[in-house]
């Protein structure tokens, strides 16, 4: 078991607005051995999947209007209202202002300047993950920005990270997908996500956005599970100097992303 604390400007929690929430329940927990609460009717029906006994991420009805079929991530803050504030001061876009949810927390969605959506979470009752890098937790986050200048400034501003390029040794004339850098934020000890040049990768016009990466014991079985129970592979296991990666749509279309530590960690 690996311990998580989320600190300022980290990932706390991801969840997953579904077309169908009774199949996306079935689906994840067969794929990971999650459990699946029932939906809270106090809470426009959602719901949470579980991992060794511990919170791991929800699950909602996609509403009328919003993204569908997408996973969004979520990232600490202790100040909601103030976070937003600063966020729109150089170039945010708010989505949903501050919003309580009961005495779990505060919320609040925001696109960056490169497009890509994201969430604030203050928390109260409900602290987010507690466990990453075991079987069916989170492995990793990262955005494909289609503005890679636009989005690593725009984040040190509003969230405080430290970023470190990896791949091109800091190239600032390199515009390609080798371009990442691994974030930082204040107080933490580690890397907690990324930021990918993704310009070109997508095909002109294709939105920047965050994905969510789950730790697999077994890569290749997961992802062939996956097919089994009516997803779409959109990228086989792959090794890389980041571990065994591989991509993956559920049957309704939502994307997320596997990871496995390299040999020998």
């Amino acid at each position: 078991m690996s311990e998580y604390t989320a600190v300022d400007g980290a990932p706390i929690w991801f969840d997953l607005a579904s077309s169908d929430p009774d199949r996306a329940a079935a689906f994840y927990s067969e794929l990971f051995g999650w459990d699946v609460t029932d939906s809270d009717a106090d809470f426009g029906g959602y719901r949470s999947f579980s991992a060794n006994g511990r919170v791991v991420a929800g699950l909602m009805a996609a509403p009328d209007e919003g993204p569908r079929d997408a996973w969004s991530v979520y990232f600490k803050t202790g100040d909601a209202a103030a976070d937003v504030e600063k966020a729109q001061s150089v170039g945010g876009s708010v989505i949903m202002p501050p919003m309580p949810v009961g005495d779990l927390g505060v919320m609040a969605v925001l696109t960056d300047p490169a497009g890509a959506a994201y969430g604030l979470w203050q928390a109260g009752s409900h602290s987010g993950f507690s466990e990453h890098g075991t079987h069916g937790t989170p492995y990793w986050f990262d955005e494909m920005t289609m503005d890679y200048a636009g989005s690593t400034d725009y984040y040190t501003q509003t969230l405080g990270w430290g970023l470190e390029e990896v791949g091109t040794g800091g190239d600032p004339d390199s515009v390609g997908p080798d371009r990442y850098s691994v974030v930082t934020p204040s107080g933490a000890t580690e890397g907690v996500a990324g930021i990918m040049s993704a310009a070109g990768m997508f095909g002109d016009g294709h939105p920047s956005f965050w994905q969510v990466y789950i730790t697999a014991d077994d890569v290749a079985a997961t992802i062939a599970k996956v097919t089994e129970l009516g997803g779409e592979v959109l990228m086989p296991g792959e090794e890389t100097p980041w571990g065994t990666l591989a991509s993956f749509k559920d049957p309704m279309g939502a994307a997320i992303c596997l990871g496995h530590p390299p040999a020998g960690m």
